[in-house]
């Protein structure tokens, strides 16, 4: 099966210096997710279990953290959503006129949603990161 993919599992036949021939076996690899994997499953989990004070965010943490694949990007997944949304306010300010007003609601919008998620979900995060 000469041309196959690496990463596609299939085994692969080449020939050596000495006309021997040697088989080498590719194994599947997981892609890991990142950031806004993470943040998506985050999101959902959070919705399905707001009902649940403290478990729902550190569930939602966890699960979100290990989908990220790393304590790097499970950090970049609890915060990117207070970023875009500081990110928009500045934009929505700046467009219609205001560069200086997007700038301070989108700093203050960043820095809101980011206290709420600073806790439970936070936590989860960096367990399900380092678990990943």
């Amino acid at each position: 099966m000469e041309g196959t993919r690496p990463g596609s599992g299939a085994d692969i036949f080449t020939g050596s210096s000495q006309g021997d021939t040697v088989m080498t076996r590719y194994a599947v690899g997981h892609r890991k997710g990142g950031a806004v994997v993470g943040a998506v499953w985050m999101l959902l989990i959070s919705l399905l279990l707001f009902w649940l004070p403290l478990f729902g965010p550190l569930i939602a943490g966890f699960v979100g953290g290990k989908k990220a694949g790393g304590i790097g990007p499970a950090l970049g997944a609890v915060f990117l959503p207070a970023a875009a949304i500081g990110f928009l306010f500045f934009v929505l300010f700046t467009v219609t006129g205001f560069p200086l007003i997007g700038v301070l609601t989108g700093g203050a919008a960043f820095l809101t949603v980011a206290a709420g998620m600073i806790g439970p979900l936070l936590l989860g995060a960096i367990v399900g990161g380092a678990m990943a």
